[in-house]
């Protein structure tokens, strides 16, 4: 097995999220993946994320996938849908009696699943977004025109491609210019009110972003979603590991919106995460305020 660890802030959510796409993205890359986090030599939400996975180091592994990978929409097969001439994103169709897509035909282009490919084949579908079921969305961004997730990712891409595999000690600490985002970090929000300006209105100010960490959560909220209260509430539960064992990517799942550990020896903490309108209500929303729920365990 290998083996790899990362420092992680639990008191920022789109961390959490990411540690969860890294096993779900070692899971299709290198198979057999597991994680857990160890807050036991950290202070408040300082932890480390430990994951393993079959072969090699899995967050090398993913890294070096993002360094490579491209990306495209996806629509069923026969759809009109297209990201192509309005957002210069290439829509790839499903295969005619595919079974894999993942939601019903989107009313919108903008709704389309991203997909990632590397030059050997291997795809890592993000598509939190267009979730009809009884699970939130989770979609924080808003933008002229319905800005589609398949755009934000490869924005992302663009600034990670060819730098990724060197950060694999410490990738949440990647910082680059980003002007838009899926609004996972807080680290690059704000709420023009509360700021007392709007750097949209100042050239000379650029907004610092974390494109490997808001990349790796949307992937993490494929199959695992935080615990909606209302639009502007919500909370997540972390998985902490006892000794060297670690969890199967469903019990992370089950963890992220759980408001009790799912299972009874595992070490849970839980942390509520508020959220405000940046700009027009019901529009975008960004993440202002974390705290912690319950005593570590």
């Amino acid at each position: 097995m290998g083996t790899a660890s990362i420092p992680v802030d639990l008191l920022n959510p789109g961390q959490v999220f990411a540690c969860l796409g890294f096993v779900e993205a070692a899971n299709i890359l290198l198979g057999e993946a597991r994680g857990g986090f160890d807050w036991t030599e950290g202070g408040d939400g300082s932890a480390r994320f430990q994951v393993e996975a079959a072969s090699e180091d899995p967050v090398a592994r993913v890294l070096r996938f993002i360094d490579e990978a491209k990306v495209t929409s996806w629509a069923p097969a026969g759809s009109s849908l297209d990201t192509r001439e309005k957002w210069e994103v290439d829509t790839v169709q499903a295969p005619k009696d595919s079974h894999e897509y993942p939601f019903p035909e989107p009313d919108s282009p903008a709704t389309l699943p991203a997909r990632l490919r590397d030059a050997a084949g291997n795809v890592i579908a993000i598509d939190h977004w267009g979730d009809r079921t009884r699970c939130d969305n989770m979609k924080f961004w808003a933008g002229s025109g319905g800005y589609p997730g398949a755009a934000l990712a490869r924005d992302a891409l663009k600034l990670i491609n060819g730098c990724a595999a060197d950060r694999s000690d410490d990738p949440f600490a990647l910082t680059a210019d980003q002007s838009s985002s899926f609004r996972f970090d807080w680290r690059r929000d704000y709420v023009p009110i509360d700021a007392g300006f709007s750097p949209n209105d100042h050239r000379s100010v650029t907004m610092q972003g974390y494109p490997i960490v808001e990349l790796l959560a949307a992937i993490g909220l494929t199959h695992a979603r935080p615990l909606r209260h209302e639009k502007l509430r919500y909370s997540y539960g972390v998985a902490g590991i006892a000794g060297p064992v670690l969890y199967d990517p469903i019990f992370l799942r089950a963890t992220l919106g759980a408001r009790r550990p799912p299972l009874p020896a595992m070490p849970f903490r839980r942390f509520a995460m508020r959220l405000a309108w940046p700009g027009q209500e019901n529009q975008a929303r960004c993440i202002t305020e974390v705290t912690e729920e319950n005593a570590p365990s």
